[in-house]
């Protein structure tokens, strides 16, 4: 069975943090998507704020503290990237900007993404489109179609009048999975192995 690995990254700053509650249900919807089409997959939820101090530190350093190195190193690895950010002054927190920012600008080229947002009314909906794809398409990756905003009228309201939370995360989640099956073009590839000088040498021998 192949493996699909799936970082998610959550930018909320409170606890509970409706950001984490957003992107933990896209992940859930994501992983049963993946799992009803052969694939096992494998999470790991990343909370940025408590990485705060860490990027911080690597702007003024240059230098990766071993948590945020880890954490880079498993977006690296991932096939795939949920990304939710709550929204403020009409864009994605800076917490969130400035994790992307330590990135290296190649390290997401041809990964899938999904995007959500969270934020205090429906006005704020709008970042999904006009700041987070834009960004996004800036780092070459492949982003699903439907990007999911939640605001206070959808938690624990099946009905808000218009498309239920539930419906839009499905949605969401089914075109990420689409675009994780198959070839995985944003896979870093495995390091060669490195091999003892005298298992080289003996190989070499025996061939001749």
């Amino acid at each position: 069975m192949e493996t699909r690995r799936i970082t998610v990254l959550s930018a909320g700053l409170g606890v509970p943090s409706s950001s984490r509650l957003l992107a933990d249900q896209l992940a859930a919807a994501a992983e049963r998507r993946l799992a009803g089409a052969g694939y096992e997959v494998k999470l790991d939820v990343v909370e940025l704020r408590d990485l705060a101090v860490d990027i911080a530190n690597n702007f003024v350093t240059g230098y990766a503290a071993p948590r945020l190195a880890e954490v880079i190193a498993g977006i690296e690895a991932s096939d795939g990237i949920i990304a939710v950010s709550p929204v403020f002054s009409a864009s994605y927190s800076g917490l969130f900007k400035s994790f992307i920012d330590v990135l290296d600008p190649k390290s997401l080229d041809g990964k899938a993404v999904l995007l959500g947002a969270t934020g205090g009314t429906d006005r704020h909906q709008m970042v999904l489109d006009y700041a987070m794809r834009p960004l996004f398409s800036y780092l070459r990756t492949r982003t699903a179609a439907t990007g999911v905003f939640a605001g206070p009228q959808d938690w624990g309201n099946t009905d808000d009048g218009g498309t239920p939370l539930s419906s839009r995360i499905d949605r969401a989640a089914a075109e990420f999975a689409g675009l994780l099956t198959g070839e995985q073009p944003g896979r870093k590839p495995a390091a060669l192995e490195s091999l003892p000088f005298e298992q080289l040498l003996a190989g070499i021998s025996g061939g001749r």
